[in-house]
């Protein structure tokens, strides 16, 4: 999502205040270069790890990853966000995703292993209470990660009609229903491969193909999507990394985007600290694995791309920086164009 606030394109990168994270940092953005230069921060909630913005771009929100639970909304009128009242309980432990749907925020909450709606006023400002947290149950077979739900992405598919979540911990994604009052209201649960682990689903700009990017299994879920009638249909796997790609316990996939004009795919892989390229053919069924690149960091935590398709950005957390890329528009390996430092980095966006 990119677009100008005033004349300046801007940058919003969260981070986790625990780790030595400034908070939500605002960077401006060259529209040339895609570089960033960091301009201020705000540090007024706790691990404020991943953001969204508003469909008119002039609201930010933020969760707060604490046991607790919580998102905060900030209003945009200069270089640094202000607060817009004070953050609200999501009903949920650790939240770690945040997308604006439908007059409501929602948040994957990855400790509880639940999803929350928590509706908007007018203003863009937060109602007190959520309207809908809706609980996922299950486990998988592995023995540490998978003993109970874990929430970690929750997303409206790209008719509007569906949210999606993606849970880690029951090796499953489940379609589900946000009605006018803001209740979440289960429609079906799509298993994925047993010890995969789901993290992240991307969907083809073309809007009937989804990608699921599995973190403890290193690989993407393909998926046919039919959002008539809410089905998500896994079709094949392919591999993120060169050579085997179960069991090391050193590889563990983040992040998954596709590019604005639905011929590639970027992975981020923690422990390896890489981006992995694959080349989609046209019906988007077949990803094929074309290199993969130093990430310009250690533990790239998030990927995002410009709308432009011309810039991709590494959020690398262990290492507290944000790396830019160039986008080759022929093949789509990111070449590596600068850094800034972002301690504890753990997301990035653009307004």
């Amino acid at each position: 999502m990119v677009g100008r606030q005033g004349d300046r394109q801007r940058a919003y990168i969260g981070s986790f205040t625990a780790a030595g994270g400034a908070g939500i940092l605002t960077a401006a953005v060259d529209a040339d270069s895609g570089a960033l230069t960091v301009l201020g921060a705000t540090d007024t909630v706790p691990d404020p790890s991943y953001l969204a913005l508003s469909p008119a771009g002039d609201t930010l929100y933020a969760v707060s990853e604490t046991s607790a639970g919580a998102v905060a909304a900030y209003h945009l009128k200069g270089d640094k966000p202000e607060q817009a009242g004070a953050p609200v309980p999501v009903g949920g432990a650790a939240p770690t995703h945040i997308a604006v749907h439908d007059g409501h925020v929602l948040t994957a909450n990855y400790g509880s292993g639940s999803v929350t709606a928590v509706p908007l006023r007018p203003d863009g400002s937060l109602a007190p209470a959520p309207s809908g947290v809706l609980p996922h149950s299950g486990t998988g077979p592995h023995p540490q990660r998978q003993q109970g739900p874990h929430a970690h992405q929750v997303l409206p598919d790209p008719s509007g009609d569906w949210v999606v979540s993606v849970d880690l911990g029951t090796d499953s994604v489940r379609v589900c229903e946000l009605t006018a009052e803001g209740e979440l209201l289960p429609h079906r649960e799509v298993a994925l491969r047993p010890g995969s682990g789901p993290r992240h689903l991307a969907f083809h700009p073309r809007g009937d193909r989804a990608y699921v990017l599995n973190e403890l299994a290193p690989t993407v879920t393909i998926c046919t999507w039919d959002a008539a009638d809410g089905t998500l249909r896994p079709v094949g796997e392919a591999a993120v990394l060169p050579g085997p790609t179960d069991g090391d316990g050193e590889a563990f996939p983040s992040q998954i985007v596709v590019a604005p004009d639905g011929r590639f795919l970027w992975t981020a892989t923690r422990g390896q600290d890489v981006i992995s390229v694959l080349a989609l053919d046209e019906d988007g069924l077949r990803p094929r694995l074309a290199a993969t690149v130093p990430c310009g960091g250690h533990w790239p935590r998030d990927l995002a791309v410009d709308a432009s398709g011309r810039f991709l950005y590494a959020a690398n957390e262990r290492s507290g920086d944000v790396t830019w890329f160039a986008i080759d528009p022929g093949t789509g390996i990111p070449r590596r164009a600068g850094s800034v430092a972002a301690p504890a980095a753990s997301c990035v966006i653009f307004d």
